[in-house]
């Protein structure tokens, strides 16, 4: 498939270009971490008025059906303008989750709160600091109809404005296993269940959650018990691929206001960007967000497509944006100076928000340790 978008994907993107940059400026993220909030719920229903919550999510469950390339290009304006809100964790992946994984009647009581917005997923599978899903070591015990959970999960995006939680468990099998692994749908609320709210740099809180013998009932799995390991990592796959959308949008947004900077600002009586090592740095630069812009369209078209290269691609975008918005972040803040480095001024807020996106889905080492288990090595 040509690497190039279609009319109906740029319309798309240049849409939600014009809506971010309107109601969801760099600046409404200074004023929400001043006011000690981590996300706008205003903005999230106004994402969720124009589809956004539901544009992965099938028409009969009243969604759009857009693809995950329209999605990512969704994610990467946000990057732009570091928009906070549940798109992936909720609309993304918990989505593609439930489709993919649930029968009908879970489908229909699940799809349509999701794309109306009103009803916010999240996925709760780390166990460790690194991404190891299959390493899942909380148990789902079987007590007469009922399941008990109990263990701990760590770094839960959006846990703590998630109205309920996907939980990865582990029914039979051990540590390890891929085999063995349950899917339940779990109600923030229940008895047994504590949260931690832990606030990143970027001004995004993730949970820390405690399941201590938490009944479920019955009809909280989600499809086959003990198999739902290709789907989960489908579902990872897809938030690997938007984390790298987001991750270039981000690059994107600081090289176009570094270079803005430097035809602008002066130095010894010229503009700084007549010196050509500041010019060789930012045509490196160029070069290598041209690359990340392909291979995060190849990585969403493989999962649009559901290709047999998915997980190598997506893995392979995540390992290219995740080392190029660290240094488009870093050449941001050091090209333009000491006011770089203040807080009244906007550009410290994207490297914050690129060290902590990194490692969303895995960073850039995990990865490459999966694609090299990926190619056999």
């Amino acid at each position: 498939m040509a690497l190039v978008l279609n009319e109906e994907q740029q319309l798309l993107q240049d849409s939600a270009k014009t809506f971010l940059q309107e109601c969801s400026p760099v600046e409404n993220l200074r004023k929400l971490r001043d006011a000690g909030d981590q996300w706008s719920p205003a903005l999230w229903t106004d994402m969720a008025e124009m589809g956004w919550a539901g544009i992965v999510v099938p028409e009969e469950y009243e969604g759009l059906d857009f693809g995950y390339v329209g999605a990512g290009l969704l994610v990467e304006e946000c990057g732009r303008t570091l928009a906070t809100s549940p798109l992936m964790s909720s609309a993304l992946v918990c989505s593609s989750l439930v489709n993919g994984l649930c029968n009908e009647e879970q489908k229909q009581a699940i799809l349509p709160a999701v794309a109306s917005g009103e009803l916010i997923l999240t996925l709760a599978v780390n166990e460790t600091a690194r991404p190891s899903p299959e390493a899942t070591g909380m148990t789902a015990v079987a007590d007469g109809h009922d399941f008990v959970l109990n263990g701990n999960k760590v770094h839960v995006i959006d846990g703590m404005i998630a109205h309920k939680l996907l939980v990865v468990a582990r029914i039979d099998g051990v540590a390890g296993d891929q085999n063995g692994l349950g899917l339940f749908l779990v109600d923030r609320e229940l008895e047994g269940l504590s949260f931690t709210g832990i606030l990143n740099a970027d001004n995004h809180q993730v949970a820390n959650i405690q399941f201590d013998s938490v009944r479920i009932g019955p009809e909280t799995l989600l499809g086959e018990a003990g198999n739902c390991w290709s789907e989960l990592e489908r579902a990872l796959d897809i938030g690997t691929a938007c984390s790298a959308a987001e991750l270039f949008g981000i690059a994107q947004e600081s090289f176009e206001r570094t270079l803005q900077y430097l035809k602008e600002r002066k130095q010894f009586g010229v503009l700084v960007g007549s010196f050509q090592a500041l010019q060789h740095r930012a045509a490196l630069l160029f070069c290598e967000l041209n690359l990340c812009k392909s291979m995060v369209l190849k990585a969403l078209q493989a999962v649009d497509e559901n290709s047999a290269d998915r997980s190598l691609m997506a893995s392979t975008a995540k390992i290219k944006c995740g080392k190029t918005a660290k240094l488009a972040v870093n050449e941001a803040v050091q090209m333009h100076g000491g006011i770089g480095m203040t807080d009244e001024f906007d550009i410290g807020f994207f490297m914050k928000r690129a060290a902590a996106a990194r490692q969303e889905y895995g960073d850039e080492y995990y990865h490459s340790d999966r694609f090299g288990q990926l190619r056999g090595y």
